[in-house]
């Protein structure tokens, strides 16, 4: 019996040392151009920097929606997130969320025997079923949804207190916003501490820099780019924190560390919102700004050092990507994303992901193969004249907010103080045309022609607007 037990625990010893760690530390309405390594010229960001330097930049990463809930449920499915019935943002009226019959993202992670944790914004579900802890992490604290569903939300009022949990209890109501990315980096860096020793899969969805921003005073005033820039000094602070443990603990050489956001600027917000450059529009939107976003990995040994890729990679790719990593069977259920582990860790310098669906809800409203994009005829939202300040939005003062149930394009309008203006269908080149200022649409028919058959397959499978797709399940609902 005792050689049996010190066998037993040998495999286990062996087994863990096989199996990489995976920490994802995952921004809130980051803007592509927010960090020094991808441009920004007046926040540091030195931590971020050195893992970008110590790995590799992806600058063609696009998340499935431009939006908290449904970039989100894309992240944790491997799928658009139209097909699992999730779109926009879901509140604390929300009777529905992540579907307990999907199989998810810490889930896979569970079945290798690793531990899990969140610390941070959930955004699938406020109810019990949808909860983090019933849905394969072991440990949760942080917010169910956005941290402006509350008394500070900027344009509504008398929104119930934003409750803070642990586990699947509330333990704090309207909790200090300018303590969270410390809080969230504290319980991050003590959960790698208590699992150096086993495999582990640590998601930091951090609740900054989406407004109201708010920064600790450790930070406040030290960048050059006023509130915005401390938030995101901060931010960085806390990679530097988790990445120092990580180092501190010998757990470099077998942890693959990955840096996105949820999707783009909030830029109605003004000075209280990031940079998308040099992409055009921001959240909200199937322009680039709202869905392209910064993506960093390091694995040093494993993903190629001071590497820059601009081969086309989606947030849908992740899990059968990292599924692959950790040997872990994948859902049974249909996916989207495409495994592109070998492209990931530089064994080929090809990406597998060669279109892309670009979803409102459950709108199609572009489509991609390679540079080529095509738009089709679209509402879409753009900042009003008169910039965002202090945390209000454009046009503050001449909005009449409706209630934050109200949904559409005109609710968010007018939530959010933007205008609605109109697309016609066009086709952009994004090698020559990043910016999607320059419609080729008359100039090459044949590409227009293929782009429009890939959107009709997409229709019949995912559906389009009023049209039902085949391929959908439900959201899950109570």
């Amino acid at each position: 019996m005792i050689r049996f037990a010190l066998l037993f625990t040998l495999a286990l010893s062996l087994r863990a040392a096989e199996q990489p760690n995976v920490v994802f530390i995952f921004a809130d309405d980051l803007g592509y151009a927010d960090l020094a390594c991808f441009g920004a010229k007046d926040i540091a960001t030195p931590n971020l920097d050195r893992l970008a330097e110590e790995g590799t930049r992806f600058t063609n990463f696009l998340v499935a929606q431009a939006v908290c809930t449904a970039s989100r449920a894309a992240l944790m499915t491997g799928c658009y997130s139209n097909r699992v019935g999730l779109a926009g943002a879901l509140n604390h009226t929300s009777k529905i969320g992540i579907n307990p019959s999907e199989t998810i993202l810490p889930e896979l992670f569970k079945s290798r025997g690793y531990a899990t944790a969140i610390f941070g914004k959930w955004h699938l579900g406020d109810q019990s079923p949808f909860l983090p802890t019933r849905n394969g992490f072991d440990e949760f604290f942080g917010l169910p949804y956005s941290n402006d569903n509350g008394p500070l939300h900027p344009t509504i009022k008398g929104i119930p207190a934003l409750p803070l949990y642990d586990g699947e209890k509330i333990v704090e109501r309207d909790p200090d916003q300018a303590q969270f990315t410390r809080r969230l980096t504290e319980r991050a860096v003590g959960f790698i501490e208590r699992n150096k020793k086993r495999p582990f899969f640590l998601y930091v969805p951090h609740i900054m820099p989406h407004v109201p921003i708010a920064v600790s005073e450790k930070f406040r005033g030290k960048s050059k780019h006023g509130l915005y820039g401390d938030v995101v000094q901060e931010l960085d602070w806390s990679v530097g924190e988790i990445v120092a443990a990580i180092d501190r603990c010998e757990l470099s050489d077998k942890t693959l560390i990955l840096f996105t956001s949820d999707n783009g600027p909030f830029l109605s917000y003004g000075e209280h919102a990031g940079s998308a450059a040099p992409f055009r529009e921001g959240k909200l939107t199937t322009f680039e700004g709202g869905v392209r976003m910064p993506l960093i990995a390091r694995w040093p040994g494993h993903v190629p050092t001071g590497r820059t890729t601009d081969e086309l990679l989606a947030s849908i790719d992740l899990l059968p990507s990292l599924a692959s990593l950790i040997g872990a069977p994948l859902p049974k259920t249909k996916l989207d994303g495409v495994d592109a582990l070998p492209f990931l860790l530089g064994d080929t310098a090809v990406s597998p992901r060669e279109t892309f669906l670009y979803y409102s809800g459950d709108e199609l409203q572009a489509v991609r193969r390679g540079q080529w994009k095509l738009h089709f005829p679209h509402d879409y939202l753009t900042t009003a004249a008169e910039p965002g300040r202090d945390g209000k939005p454009s046009n503050w003062g001449k909005m009449q907010p409706k209630s934050i149930e109200e949904s559409g394009i005109r609710g968010i309008a007018s939530r959010h103080g933007y205008r609605v203006e109109r697309l016609d269908k066009t086709l952009f080149d994004l090698a020559a045309d990043p910016g999607e200022t320059k419609n080729v649409v008359a100039d090459h028919t044949d590409i227009v022609a293929d782009l429009e058959a890939l959107a009709e397959s997409a229709r019949a499978d995912l559906g389009d607007a009023q049209r039902p797709g085949l391929g959908v399940r439900p959201a899950g609902k109570l």
